[in-house]
């Protein structure tokens, strides 16, 4: 039996389009682009990724002319960035989506562009044409899948196959993954090329980006001046908000002194005891262990009924008669619903939804992609 609340984020051979499963109808999942590299891990990531419901925020403008004067009323002329304002308020959701969208194709085409050009220099230099030189660069770098990648690849996505049996997608299972790791050999080749051009690569192609503030009750861990900071809009209920957790824990030991982390509630109407199990996390941060708590919720998604979080609670030594007050009294309700809100404002319509500096990264992402904004981000700050 298909779980209702996992959403789905792809289907087994079309690599066109993620797809997630909101409240009321179906909605896609736009995968933004930060790099050839990256656009390669996330066309990979279309199997291990997702995200609970879908959709995804942006803020800046397609136009890089926000004075334009697009309209004029009896002399009064309205500007375009006073239209994306007035998109962003009456249809934040549309306009986050339309607005990366945008910035995906553009980066894409880009990233495409960079790496034609590092190709034909190279195949210049050893004087061979570009077609042969990549031909023959990314065959030293693809490794043919075998019977067992195919194997893992449909058990992966079983619950997508219509009830096919693997002999029959075998073929296409294969060629698909050849696909992808043609596209991933051409990355890698390009990589190289970029590592040995050293600084004649410059992209000035800013992202979309949201401005975000922290509150004083949000629980946050890092130094305030860390040059990177991941606002997390998250729900303890979906599964794949509890999947990016290691990632995230991971990155923070990869990136020790330079992240800071903060997590806002955004708890989906489908999760039922997601905002309760929001409120528990708040209510043990008054006794000091909110990451505690918050990672014991994720470890135990199953369990986030009242009378299992206050075994939680129980389980982290916490105030017993203190932790249950607080829960019973539903002391921070009016917090979770306020970051809901505030989530709600920046077109947020699925979760995990993060912030890396205020460029939105939509579902469970990969390791890889996330280390590529935030290497990008680091090199914006040199």
């Amino acid at each position: 039996m298909r779980d209702t609340h996992r959403c789905p984020y792809g289907t087994v051979l079309d690599t066109n389009s993620v797809s997630s499963e909101p409240t009321k109808e179906r909605g896609k999942i736009v995968i933004m682009t930060a790099s050839v590299f990256a656009r390669v891990t996330l066309l990979l990531a279309t199997v291990v990724g997702g995200s609970c419901s879908g959709a995804q925020g942006a803020q800046q403008s397609a136009s890089s002319s926000p004075e334009q004067v697009v309209a004029e009323v009896g002399g009064r002329t309205i500007t375009l960035e006073e239209v994306d304002k007035k998109w962003q308020e009456v249809d934040p959701a549309e306009e986050s989506r339309v607005t990366q969208l945008v910035y995906q194709h553009r980066r894409n085409v880009l990233d495409q562009m960079v790496g034609d050009l590092l190709i034909e220099e190279a195949a210049k230099k050893i004087g061979v044409p570009a077609a042969k030189y990549l031909d023959e660069e990314t065959a030293k770098r693809v490794k043919l899948p075998t019977d067992a990648d195919v194997q893992q690849f449909y058990e992966a996505n079983k619950d997508r196959t219509g009830g096919r049996p693997l002999d029959e997608l075998k073929g296409p299972i294969s060629e698909f993954l050849k696909g992808q790791r043609q596209l991933q050999a051409r990355a890698q080749l390009v990589d190289e090329l970029k590592a040995k051009s050293g600084a004649s690569v410059k992209v000035a192609l800013d992202p979309p980006r949201k401005e975000l503030t922290v509150a004083a009750h949000d629980p946050a861990r890092g130094a305030a001046s860390a040059p990177i900071t991941i606002i997390e809009f998250s729900d303890f209920q979906c599964p794949f908000c509890g999947r990016v957790t290691p990632t995230l824990d991971k990155l923070r030991a990869a990136y020790p002194e330079k992240i800071r982390f903060v997590f806002k509630d955004f708890p989906l109407p489908n999760h039922a005891e997601a905002p309760k199990a929001s409120e528990a996390a708040h209510c043990a941060n008054d006794q000091g262990k909110y990451w505690e708590m918050h990672d014991r919720l994720f470890a135990n998604q199953q369990a986030l009924a009242v009378p299992a979080l206050k075994q939680h609670a129980a389980a982290l030594g916490l105030d017993a008669a203190t932790f249950d007050r607080c829960l019973d009294s539903n002391k921070y309700a009016d917090i979770v619903q306020a970051d809901l809100e505030e989530g709600q404002k920046l077109g947020i319509q699925s979760t995990p939804t993060l912030y890396i500096n205020g460029r939105p990264v939509v579902g469970a992402q990969p390791y890889e992609y996330f280390v590529t904004v935030i290497e990008e981000e680091l090199a914006r700050k040199k």
